[in-house]
């Protein structure tokens, strides 16, 4: 059987994620594993069509296709995102149909989900036959449980080629035709920026009518107070490499080789209100956008824009695509900043577009002036736990400016740590478990356990 191996990894043989395959070819020597680094090799793939045709023809001449990928800032990284924008570009999607397909990620768990759900839908959208996920932790090869699991995983691969079997759809079939071009009749309501710094940040093309006359309508509304950026303009020379030289000290291997570590510093740290635009691609935002965020791990794991508002402007089916939602607004969440809301020019009653986006700019510039930050969601708690402990174990040796910031930040918030709580707590577990309390202690919990909360709340009479 030949399995086709599609390298998701920048690094390609020096990637984790690649170590999972080599196993599997150890495993398994009755297969073929053809392993294609198309990541790493996205340049070329880009210029140089003899190249991609290879990749295709390799992909046709399978029997089953594996995603093979590491996670980059909540999702697949740029150059894995551009591989799967050229195969729908150059109209290579045949190809894939009728193929089954298999998703192996390594990562720390970091929103995992998110990506599985994206790369499971990018093979619905392929036609293709998909069979299941695998998301390993970075150092479960190491492990004969894990390896264990991981054998029956490649095992049911095998056994839905050979059985022919099908697979539902679960995602959504987003709509093909473009919406009716955006017409903006009245001029925009206007709203003093209060010396707020502004910052729009898009990708649109020329061709991009309906975003770019989302963005004017709000430059207008600022009074044209605002610095407008396209990613297309900016001087990044590529992608993350992954190398992780930034772990040390935030110190990028692309410093002083292009702009965009001074653009970032300079121009989006100081701003009080950010908003991205940008179109959706094969049901992400473009390549650029994810080489932006990819790009912007120079500051690894720590909040570089805390405490902003931001709001995204898309145009596409955002309605139909609730894993790009989460997808920015756990981003947010991590950076400590507020996201106000998503604005899409799907098609709306007359004037209502126009409206949202002149209130939004008074809203956006209000709630800076408030300096409001809402409190995180399950989004942003549960992924910084998760930083937090891979950060103060393992990852440490690495990552020594997390920790040296997660210190400084107080995120190192352990339960354990809080010794008053603690004893508290230990003494209030004795007592309940005393007879003449216990068998009160259901009628007591619901009156009890709002005494402080009440005494807070009346405060708000004062």
């Amino acid at each position: 059987m030949k399995i086709v191996v599609l390298n998701g990894s920048p690094k390609g043989e020096t990637s984790v994620t690649r170590q999972y395959v080599v196993y599997l070819e150890n495993k398994f020597p009755q297969h073929q594993f053809v392993v294609l680094p198309v990541a790493q090799r996205i340049k070329q793939l880009e210029t140089e069509t003899a190249e991609f045709n290879e990749v295709i023809e390799e992909v046709r001449s399978a029997n089953a296709i594996l995603w093979a990928f590491p996670l980059y800032i909540l999702l697949v990284c740029s150059q894995y995102k551009r591989f799967i924008e050229l195969v729908t570009e150059r109209g290579a999607g045949t190809a894939f149909h009728g193929k089954h397909a298999a998703l192996l990620s390594t990562s720390i768990n970091y929103y995992d989900s998110n990506a599985h759900v994206y790369m499971r839908s990018i093979c619905d959208d392929l036609g293709m036959r998909f069979v299941g996920s695998y998301s390993a932790r970075m150092d479960d090869i190491l492990k004969e449980a894990e390896r264990g699991r991981l054998d029956l995983f490649a095992k049911e691969l095998f056994a839905a080629v050979e059985s022919s079997t099908e697979s539902p759809r679960l995602s959504a079939i987003l709509p093909t035709a473009p919406y009716e071009p955006l017409s903006f009749a009245t001029t925009a309501v206007l709203t003093p920026t209060r010396g707020k710094k502004i910052v729009i940040l898009t990708d649109a093309k020329p061709a991009e009518g309906n975003l770019l006359a989302m963005v004017a309508r709000l430059q207008a509304a600022w009074g044209g107070q605002v610095r407008t950026v396209n990613l297309r303009d900016l001087d990044i020379k590529g992608g993350c490499q992954g190398c992780l030289r930034c772990g040390a000290d935030y110190r990028c291997a692309y410093t002083g080789k292009d702009g965009f570590i001074d653009f970032y510093n300079s121009v989006l740290v100081p701003a009080d209100i950010i908003v991205f635009a940008g179109g959706i691609v094969c049901r992400q935002l473009s390549w650029k956008w994810r080489e932006f965020f990819d790009r912007s791990f120079f500051n690894t794991h720590t909040p570089s824009l805390v405490g902003k508002q931001f709001a995204f402007f898309i145009s596409g089916p955002l309605s139909l695509l609730p894993e790009l939602r989460e997808t920015y607004e756990a981003w947010t969440e991590l950076q400590l900043s507020h996201l106000v809301t998503f604005v899409s020019d799907e098609p709306k009653a007359p004037g209502v577009l126009e409206s949202t986006i002149d209130q939004l700019a008074e809203r956006l510039v209000r709630l800076a002036e408030a300096h409001y930050v809402r409190p995180n969601t399950f989004l942003g708690v549960a992924g910084m736990k998760i930083f937090r402990d891979d950060i103060w174990s393992e990852l440490r040796i690495v990552f020594r400016a997390d920790h040296k910031a997660y210190k400084r930040l107080g995120f190192y918030d352990f339960p354990q740590k809080r010794l008053w709580h603690r004893l508290v707590m230990g003494l209030a577990w004795l007592a309940t478990g005393l007879p003449p309390i216990k068998s009160r202690f259901p009628s007591m919990i619901k009156s009890q356990m709002i005494v402080p909360m009440r005494r807070a709340a009346l405060r708000g009479a004062r």
